[in-house]
């Protein structure tokens, strides 16, 4: 018997990239981030399109060495509370622009402590 005709069959599709294929990761920016990315691309010296300038500096972010460690933290509530004080002391200093500074303190620490009759009623304090 005969060997039949062989026959070559065409791959269906585009050819294949040499090297192979990376793959795709779709991001989504914001309209003010995507604007300082193509700010960023057009000060660049060759001006990159937008997929090559975001690929850049996702590596100029990389490269950098990570922040150092934060100290630990208090609590949400223990942090809040000073958040508080230190912005109320701040607000209570603006509003007392003629007075000496030794009556300012004075002034806030009352403020920030509260009336002494309510002093032993607070939750937060022992």
């Amino acid at each position: 018997m005969k060997k039949s005709i062989s026959v070559n069959k065409k791959s269906r599709g585009r050819p294949k990239k040499k090297g192979g294929v990376d793959p795709v990761t779709a991001v989504r920016l914001p309209r003010e981030l995507s604007d300082a990315v193509d700010t960023w691309a057009a000060n660049q010296d060759d001006e990159p399109v937008r997929s090559e300038a975001i690929r850049r500096l996702v590596e100029i972010g990389l490269s950098k060495s990570p922040s150092p460690k934060r100290p630990r933290v208090l609590s949400t509530a223990k942090q809040g509370a000073e958040r508080a004080v230190e912005l109320a002391s701040d607000v209570i200093g603006d509003q007392m622009p003629n007075i000496s500074d030794e009556e300012k303190t004075t002034r806030r620490r009352r403020l920030i402590k509260g009336p002494s009759e309510f002093r032993n009623v607070r939750r937060d304090r022992p």
